[in-house]
């Protein structure tokens, strides 16, 4: 299907995004991870629940893509210590405002309310909307997301290793293939990816937008953050929480804290998952969240 993008003022900045319907579908929103683009989701997966009749949106976050970039280089050690002390980080953005945008998003197309779905850093942000934005949303999916709670296992080296390192230079071959071996140590270990798969994928992204300066400041959302334990207990809108086991990025305990904290979350752990969305599992991601989207929706209409 080809991509028909567009931008709009959202949030009070320009967000650009994909609406590919049905018009008359209920809403599902797509919120990508850290440094991605709205790229990076799986044809299988939008298609699959398009299919099911949900109207897909999904979008480029703040400072990566074709959204608006922002300034500013933020010293992640400084945040990280002001979060630690119990002050405010000096910081351009936080992810509570990077939450606001996919708001102001359905601001813009003029929806009330939306299923919202978030991968990684994209799960942060959508539980800052479920947090802040309660009202707005029919359910959530946070997919291989965490809460922020500093005393959970951290990434394995290797894969904090591959997050952080540079590519050794700015051509584009050259940073095509540093992201496809940067994947590959975090990827599903039981579906693989095929070079050409990942080569197309990691080219795509590339040909989209390459903004590497995004990175910063989004790491320094992620980390001014903090802990979301205690407002997500306070959380009401109904939860799906979906991880991998052999996660190396953001291990499982994460989800299982996620799952734990919001009052009558569903867990669900998949055996050989890791930090990505691999095809062959894209059926069970769409019955997992046309399942638990369609008992929401129930449940509004029932209240």
């Amino acid at each position: 299907m080809s991509v028909n993008m567009k931008t709009v003022k959202a949030n009070g900045i320009t967000i650009n995004y994909e609406d590919r319907g049905p018009a008359d579908g209920t809403p599902i929103l797509f919120v990508n991870g850290y440094t991605s683009t709205m790229m990076s989701w799986p044809e299988e997966l939008m298609e699959g629940l398009r299919a099911e009749g949900f109207r897909v949106i999904r979008y480029d976050n703040r400072d990566v893509g074709k959204s608006e970039k922002f300034s500013g280089l933020p010293k992640i050690a400084d945040v990280a210590a002001a979060v630690r002390e119990g002050r405010a980080p000096d910081m351009p953005y936080t992810l509570a405002g990077m939450a606001a945008d996919g708001i102001g998003l359905l601001d813009a197309l003029g929806i009330a309310r939306a299923h919202i779905m978030g991968i990684s850093m994209g799960g942060m942000i959508v539980q800052r909307m479920a947090i802040h934005f309660p009202e707005r949303l029919l359910s959530v999916t946070s997919i291989m997301s965490t809460t922020g709670n500093p005393d959970l296992p951290r990434a394995t080296d290797a894969a904090m290793t591959a997050l952080q390192a540079q590519p050794p230079s700015e051509e584009r071959e050259a940073i095509i293939r540093h992201r496809m071996k940067g994947r590959r140590v975090y990827q599903s270990p039981a579906y693989p990816m095929t070079d050409e798969a990942l080569y197309e994928r990691c080219a795509r992204e590339y040909d989209h937008m390459y903004y590497p300066e995004g990175g910063v400041r989004q790491y320094a959302a992620i980390v001014g953050d903090g802990s979301r334990v205690d407002e997500l207990k306070k959380v009401r809108v109904p939860f799906l929480v979906i991880h991998g086991d052999a996660d190396p990025l953001v291990p499982p305990a994460g989800g299982e804290d996620t799952a734990k904290c919001v009052p009558g979350a569903k867990h669900v752990l998949i055996e050989g998952m890791g930090h990505d969305l691999p095809v062959e599992l894209c059926p069970q991601y769409v019955k997992l969240i046309v399942t638990h989207a369609r008992a929401a929706e129930q449940r509004a209409a029932a209240e």
